[in-house]
């Protein structure tokens, strides 16, 4: 090719270059646990990316979303795929505690942000060289231990039994539980585990009933849950049971039937969204997303869990403009900005609390991100205490 055809294309291929780079779409990778022992869980999780917006600042928007089957390994896998083939500019995932944590070095490596829909503080914090790129949406397992302490203290309980995942969700809810109990006086006379896929707890339980506490907390996350207070009742254990904010949707209500009345848990106030005051700054946003998951997939069908999914949407439609400022999706420096952006969001209504983060705080919820709740009649019970 002559230079006098070069000089007379380039300017055109530069032209169609930087238009190519400011129509670029962002794309976002996602992997749920949808199927596996944390599918009831993972699968409103899912459900929810339908419902995302398509546009954000006149990008179009992608979802490339992948199931985990609630697997460690598999989680990683899909990460990388995301990152090195589909290109995408942020992941969202996983569901659960185990897969988010061994998905961050991945995200680290590649600088690309993530944000995950686990529970456990350990997923941001502290936020070091490697965690700088990550953010999730649900509550700390400290916010809401919070609420267990002080709703055990004030019922006067005095001795407390533990049951918990043998894996990263259970023993980051025994080291928060643990440390709360002791400053309210706590008496813990049993910890125990067991596997999501257990089909039986019978030993674990022998040795708690034996030891005769005042209350049992359970620390597990979806339908797996359930099999240790079924195992208590069984038993004949007359106590006082509380579960924690990794039971709170319908699946778990249903698998666990009778066996949890009366029991107490803390939740964000997704769950409990209609029954807020109309003066709880949390209400709106609540009922924005309960309204419109359950329209696309009928009455009574929304989940606190694609409430995270709903969060980390709203995260990404706050931040993707700012970012845009800057560079455009596709690019390493799309990738910076967005992670910047993030970081910098103040004031988001989202369907579980309002978030402030802040390069200490890749979380960025308070204490208004959670209310306690009964299961009665088998039903949710917004707890009185808390409707303020």
């Amino acid at each position: 090719m002559n230079k006098k055809l070069i000089g007379t294309l380039l300017p055109t291929l530069l032209s169609l270059a930087f238009a190519t780079s400011a129509t670029a779409q962002i794309k976002v990778g996602v992997t749920v646990s949808a199927t596996g022992p944390a599918a009831s869980l993972g699968i409103p999780e899912k459900n929810t990316f339908a419902l995302m917006p398509k546009e954000i600042a006149g990008k179009t928007v992608e979802y490339i979303v992948l199931d985990d089957a609630s697997d460690t390994t598999t989680a990683v896998k899909n990460t990388r795929r995301l990152i090195s083939e589909d290109k995408v500019d942020v992941v969202i995932g996983s569901t659960v505690t185990p897969n988010s944590l061994a998905m961050i070095d991945v995200a680290a490596e590649s600088q690309t942000p993530m944000i995950s829909m686990a529970a456990s503080a350990a997923i941001v914090e502290p936020v070091d060289a490697r965690r700088k790129w990550v953010f999730k949406t649900p509550q700390n397992d400290s916010h809401m231990a919070t609420a267990i302490t002080e709703h055990m203290a004030n019922a006067g309980i005095k001795t407390v039994a533990f049951i918990g995942f043998a894996d990263a969700y259970g023993e980051g809810w025994f080291r928060e539980f643990s440390k709360l109990a002791e400053v309210r006086r706590l008496n813990l006379v049993a910890n125990e585990r067991f596997a999501r896929s257990d089909t039986s707890v019978t030993g674990q339980v022998l040795k708690i009933v034996g030891a005769n506490p005042d209350a049992v907390l359970i620390a597990g996350s979806g339908t797996p849950a359930a099999l240790p207070q079924k195992a208590l009742k069984e038993r004949g254990y007359k106590g006082v049971i509380y579960q924690t904010h990794g039971v709170a949707n319908n699946d778990f209500l249903r698998v666990c039937g009778k066996d949890c009345e009366g029991t107490f848990l803390p939740s964000g106030p997704l769950l409990v969204a209609e029954q807020l005051p109309a003066s709880n700054p949390i209400k709106n946003s609540a009922m924005t997303y309960k309204t419109a998951y359950e329209k696309a997939y009928g009455p009574g069908t929304v989940s606190t869990f694609g409430g995270h999914a709903w969060d980390a949407g709203r995260l990404l439609a706050a931040a993707a403009p700012e970012a845009l400022k800057q560079a455009q999706p596709g690019t390493p420096e799309f990738r910076k900005a967005l992670r910047d952006a993030l970081e910098g969001i103040k004031n988001l209504p989202v369907s579980h609390g309002i978030v402030n983060m802040g390069p200490n705080d890749h979380l960025g919820l308070d204490q208004r991100a959670r209310v306690m709740v009964q299961i009665a009649g088998g039903k949710w019970k917004l707890l009185g205490s808390d409707n303020k």
